[in-house]
């Protein structure tokens, strides 16, 4: 079971009818102390995927009150340990519901993951170029385990995730910056690829190039799954190594690939590269999306909402017809 620990600094006159509301949310326990003439610390222990619930509270009915500040943490032990029985006494949701619900970290949680993901740092573009250059040296040496290595390091997944998530929540500021930190994850390394093509020649004889050089229908299955995993860790807030690989192993290699063709001035060869690396993102953009909004990730303001209903639509529909489109390209090409 995971759990959360929030921190609420309230006003005292607020303190009594504050206690009243939260009984009716999923609270394990609760605790409060006076820390000065004027606050009191309010301290509550919640299962994860009920956090969101006493954020959305707070942000609604205490905006306006500056007094008024909350803070998240990650729970790792707990004791004494709460047993499956004790769990029961908490206030339960309807198991239908619950099994089609997936266990996520709250919408507040994710967005300021999401918000520094979306920004262009020094690191960033750092990681980038080094991930780009150890996976151009890869497909040259033919190394598969060296281009294991790039797509380990390769920081592509946070800006795309991002994406998804600001066009679920109509946040066009989010997804414009989302959008422009995705095109440098992008263009850095096919930057590096042309670069590296200046000094040797297209490695013909390379598996790890030959392979992105082959394009089929199954690699559009390969890329919505690749997102959907991205999705489902981002939004549970997993280790993101494992599915950063993932993505990277859609993205990078192509773009690589990519560049190193039009170096060479290979320009109809360079479609396939091009093409997969089209499809991989909209796969991925839209696999994510899909993954948001069955999580039922919204904003809480009628008005946002339906500003998020929609961006998410259109922009679910945009990527889908852009798969279609190139799912007949790829068809086209085989046969």
């Amino acid at each position: 079971m995971e759990l959360q620990l929030i921190e609420i600094y309230i006003p005292i006159n607020r303190l009594d009818a504050f206690l009243s509301e939260i009984e009716e949310f999923h609270v394990i326990e609760k605790w409060h102390t006076q820390i000065t003439d004027k606050e009191e610390l309010v301290k509550i222990l919640i299962k994860k995927k009920y956090t969101e619930e006493i954020l959305n509270f707070l942000e609604v009915n205490d905006k306006n009150q500056k007094e008024v500040r909350a803070l998240l943490y990650n729970i790792s032990t707990y004791l004494p340990r709460i047993e499956p029985d004790q769990e029961e006494d908490v206030k339960e949701e309807d198991p239908k519901e619950k099994q089609k619900e997936i266990t996520r970290a709250s919408r507040h949680e994710l967005y300021n993951v999401v918000h520094s993901s979306s920004k262009t740092s020094v690191n960033y573009i750092w990681m980038l170029v080094l991930s780009a250059g150890v996976a151009t040296a890869g497909i040259v040496k033919d190394s598969a385990a060296i281009v294991i290595g790039a797509m380990v390091i390769a920081p592509l997944i946070g800006p795309f995730t991002a994406l998804s998530f600001a066009a679920t929540l109509g946040d066009y500021k989010l997804m414009k910056n989302s959008a422009m930190t995705s095109l440098y994850g992008l263009a850095i390394p096919i930057g590096i690829a042309i670069i590296f093509g200046f000094i040797f020649p297209l490695p013909i004889n390379s598996d790890e190039f030959f392979a992105r050089t082959n394009i089929e229908l199954m690699d559009i299955v390969v890329a919505l799954a690749a997102g959907t995993a991205g999705a489902m860790s981002f939004a549970k807030r997993v280790s993101e190594a494992l599915v950063g690989v993932m993505v990277s192993v859609a993205l990078l290699p192509p773009a690589v690939v990519l560049g190193m063709m039009l170096c060479a001035l290979e320009f109809e060869q360079a479609l396939t590269p091009l093409l997969l690396l089209l499809v991989n993102i909209s796969a991925i953009l839209c696999s994510a999306i899909i993954v948001f909004w069955t999580s039922r990730i919204q904003p809480i303001n009628w008005s946002e909402i339906q500003v998020a209903n929609t961006s998410k639509t259109y922009s679910l529909i945009a990527v889908s017809i852009v798969i279609v489109i190139l799912a007949v390209l790829i068809f086209i090409i085989q046969f």
